[in-house]
């Protein structure tokens, strides 16, 4: 199976129940390293749709504080590609959740495009998101993807132009990723006035085999409801679980948090 399949099919399924996909991160290593498996499928039990796992990086631009100390913790765990890759594989035994690794250009160097690649696709991750790999340098990337059935997911910002977007888009597949707001990753109470505009002048732009999903800031059902209504297909939450996590929530609460975000991704007409 060209295992971006998964993700794909998913995405289907919740458009099919009117529904947007609810989309979470957790760095690998949190809470604790022996953990990390168990608040993964608190999260799978609160309905979350596809996971993002993170794998640690020394320099994580695109994060915000909550995030640079997961990324830190896990550090200090001694958490590598290889744990992240491992904790998948332990998770494909009772589940078949879409996983797309989170990670930096630099780990995926350090091993080789077409080695990491592999390894991947033999461990059932669906897809790869890599925030600081330019489509100017991600040729390579996408051909090794490409060849390993992996999903390739690429960002768009408010500054992002028209023609620049679509450019991104040929390379994209598994969903494009809108960055809601200036800035790094970080939970919020109020929606950007970035967001709405944003998904409004870039959803004519994605090809319809193409899903688009918004990130950075959200953390209550009020913002999904808002974005979904715009036409979306999908909201990632990241800073919001992982500072709960972080403060000792049991696996049980994060249930809970993950199926009111959900609840969110059914707005009433």
């Amino acid at each position: 199976m060209i295992l971006s399949q998964r993700l794909n099919k998913r995405f289907e399924e919740v458009r099919r129940r009117g529904e947007a996909a609810l989309i979470g991160y957790i760095m690998t290593g949190e809470p604790q390293l022996p953990r990390t498996l168990e608040y993964i499928k608190a999260l799978e039990a609160g309905g979350l749709d596809v996971l993002e796992l993170g794998v640690p990086f020394t320099d994580p631009i695109a994060d915000g504080p909550t995030l640079q100390a997961a990324h830190a913790r896990a550090l200090r765990q001694g958490v590598t590609v290889h744990t992240a890759l491992q904790f998948v594989r332990e998770l494909r035994k009772s589940s078949e959740l879409p996983i797309l690794l989170m990670t930096y250009y630099n780990p995926i160097y350090r091993l080789g495009e077409e080695s990491f690649a592999r390894r991947c696709s033999e461990a059932s991750v669906d897809g790869v998101i890599i925030p600081d790999l330019p489509i100017e340098e991600a040729t390579s990337w996408v051909n090794q993807a490409r060849k390993y059935g992996l999903a390739r997911v690429f960002f768009a910002t408010p500054e992002t132009d028209t023609e620049r977007v679509k450019k991104i888009c040929e390379y994209a597949s598994g969903f494009l990723y809108l960055v809601s707001r200036y800035g790094t990753t970080g939970a919020h109470e109020t929606l950007a006035p970035t967001a709405i505009p944003l998904i409004e002048r870039v959803r004519p732009l994605v090809p319809q085999d193409l899903r688009l999903a918004v990130g950075f800031g959200f953390s209550t059902r009020a913002q999904i409801e808002m974005v979904v209504r715009a036409g979306v297909d999908g909201v990632i939450v990241g800073s919001a679980l992982a500072a709960r996590i972080a403060e000792g929530a049991s696996p049980e609460t994060i249930t809970d948090y993950v199926r009111e975000l959900k609840a969110g991704t059914r707005p009433l007409p």
